[in-house]
Formats: structure tokens, sequence, C-alpha cells
């Protein structure tokens, strides 16, 4: 099957079930308002604000944004983060762009109360419905358009871009690829990274996820894909290192598994680097997004999730080689950027698309057996 409409497949396939909204924050000395007088950390949509340019006048008052763990080569998230500031005039403060999903939620525990706590997330799903209770609720002015699996309800949490999992290569350091198994291949010795911890990444865990389908497993059980990078540690083969630009394009990890939209953008640094999604193993994915309930500048996130849901913002996650969670509204209206939207990859097979449950319950596997495994 040749997958272009991403929302339409996923649709098709997703029982994604809604997480219960957390209540609403208590109040704190932050108390950034619109011309209604409702506090910036309960509300709940721009109309709380008294509308759009109300909104954006109490968010341009706070005058920072402080965002977490987004590289600015992630889903295009460099030139996001320069739109948004210049449109608004907002200072974005961007901390640890290389951290995983985990790191955002420690580092709003440990920042909690201060003004460098991070305002919102972007994380995975294991890691998002793991941490619900973090989250203010809040619904874009686009909320409508976003199909019912991918959000809670109340906008606790919202899916925002996705894609499929891959290995990444370049092929003047090894042969090519076309399944996981050959990654296990004396050729491939010292040379095979993960994106990240996969009990604390989100693309670690679905790299995790596309190797249990690849050998018997399911988005049931993930055991067949940690046994399988037991196998390429023990073949020594697998390389404990979090891939970058950097140690990609220096020829530190020439093989990665990562999302398509992540290993595409190398292609054009590394004329060599080739990507595959394996037929067979086909594993579609979304990250969260969420405003944090403790945020420092509780408009300001507020305004950067109308920005992201945007068509500009979709616009932008998709000139990055992501696909938007309104890409098929946005086609239907004739608002979405065509050309870049055809260029998608095109992917053969049946998508894989783990409910949120079978997350948890692989999370829980994960937690349990992967450092006793691979280490």
């Amino acid at each position: 099957m040749r997958i272009r409409s991403w929302l339409a497949t996923v649709a098709a396939l997703s029982a994604a079930a809604a997480v219960t909204a957390c209540g609403p924050p208590s109040d704190d000395d932050n108390n950034d308002s619109g011309s209604s007088g409702t506090d910036a950390k309960t509300a709940t949509s721009a109309e709380d604000f008294g509308g759009m340019s109300d909104l954006e006048a109490a968010a341009k008052k706070e005058g920072t944004l402080n965002v977490i763990a987004l590289p600015p080569d992630w889903a295009n998230y460099g030139a996001i983060i320069d739109a948004f500031s210049k449109k608004y005039g907002i200072k974005v403060q961007s901390d640890q762009p290389d951290a995983a999903s985990q790191d955002e939620i420690n580092a709003a525990d440990q920042l909690k109360g201060t003004d460098r706590a991070p305002d919102v997330f972007d994380l995975g799903q294991s890691v998002a419905l793991a941490n619900t209770d973090k989250y203010a609720p809040y619904k874009v002015a686009t909320f409508d358009d976003i199909p019912d699996q991918f959000k809670d309800p109340d906008g606790t949490w919202v899916n925002d871009y996705g894609g499929y999992m891959s290995i990444g290569y370049d092929s003047d350091k090894v042969p090519d690829v076309t399944t996981l198994d050959d990654l296990l291949g004396p050729d491939f010795k010292g040379k095979v990274a993960l994106n990240g911890d996969p009990t604390q990444a989100g693309a670690a865990f679905s790299g995790v996820v596309m190797a249990s389908i690849a050998n018997g497993g399911s988005a049931d059980d993930i055991a067949p894909g940690v046994d399988f990078f037991k196998k390429l540690k023990d073949a020594g083969n697998f390389l404990p290192v979090d891939p970058t630009a950097a140690t990609i394009e220096s020829g530190q990890t020439p093989v990665v598994i990562d999302w398509d939209y992540l290993n595409a953008a190398e292609t054009a640094k590394l004329p060599s680097w080739k990507v595959v999604v394996p037929e067979g193993a086909v594993v579609a994915g979304y990250y969260f997004q969420a405003i944090n309930k403790d945020a420092p500048h509780p408009a300001a996130a507020r305004l950067w999730e109308e920005f992201l849901y945007s068509d500009e913002g979709q616009n932008l996650w998709l000139g990055g080689g992501a696909r938007p969670v309104r890409a098929d509204a946005m086609v239907a209206a004739g608002t979405i950027d065509q050309t870049k939207y055809d260029a998608l990859p095109e992917v053969s097979g049946t998508p894989v698309i783990p409910t949120n449950e079978q997350t948890e319950k692989m999370a829980a596997y994960l937690a349990d057996n992967w450092a006793k495994a691979v280490g």
C-alpha cells in the first residue's frame, strides 16, 4: 500500500484512547491576563483572554517562551522558533536541544517555581502518557480540525507531527540495507546507532517497536525487539552513542535508526546518506504537545500552541519532512504547501500505530528489561 494520507491511514488503524484531563492548576503569583481578567494559567482557549489579540498582548507582556529538547534540525524546529519569535517579538529560550523526552519532565520538576522551567513540552508517546498530571488543558483555535484520536478531548495533550521509523545509512561506508536483519552482519560491526534510550526517548522507543515487528512481535509484544538489540550488541554492531548530525557527517554513526524525517534531513548534507523504511516493519508515530501547568510564561505558552497548530506552523513542520496532524483538513481547505506535501517519502506496507494502552504496556516492559538486555 502506498501511504500518502497520513491522517486517513492512522485514523483507520489507530484506536488510541483519550487520557482523562487533569483539573485546572492552582493560581500563583503569575497573573497575566487579557481583557477578560482570566488568569493565563487557567485559560483553556484564546477566548478566555478575550480573543487572539488579547492573548497575543498578554504573551508579549511576558516577553519570553522557554522551550526544551527542540534541536534546530528536528522537524524544522529551528525555522519554527525563528518564525514565532519574529512574528510576535517574543524571545525563545531553547534549552537542552538534544535532550530526551524524559529530560523535559525532569527539568520541569527540578525547575518548578523558577522562571527557567519549560513552558511547553514536545514528548514521545510513552513519556507523554505517563505524565498527564503535569499538563494544562488548552484548546487551540483549530482544535476541531484535529481528529479525535489525536487529542485529549479537553486539550490536555494534542498530537502535533509524525513520521515513520526508518534506517538511515551511509552507502559509502556500509552495504545497502533493506531489512533490519542486514544490520546483524559483520559489515556493520560498531556501526549501528539508535536515537536515544528507549525508556526515555520516543524515537528510540519506536525503533525497538520496529525491530519487534520485524522479528515476529507486535504492538502487544515488544520483547522480540529487545531481543534483536541484544543480538546486535552481542555481535558487536550496536553503538552506545546518541547519534547527531555531527556524528553522522563525521562517520562516527554510519547507520542510524530514527524517524524518517530526521534521517531524510541528512541526505541534503551527506549525498551518500540513504533512508529506508523496512517493508513489513512499518511503524508510525506522533509526538505529543502539551503546556506545562506550572509554566512561568503561561500566555506565551498558549500563543506558541496557537502558532504551532495554525496553517503557518503546520506547514513549517511539513517543511522539515514531518507529517502535520492537520494535514487532511489543510488539504481539503487548500492551505497546505502542496509541493512539500507531495514530496513526502513513499512508504510501502501497512503501518503499525501503537495505541496509548499498548504504548504503556510496552514502556513497562522496557523499563524492566532494556537495561538487563542491552545495558
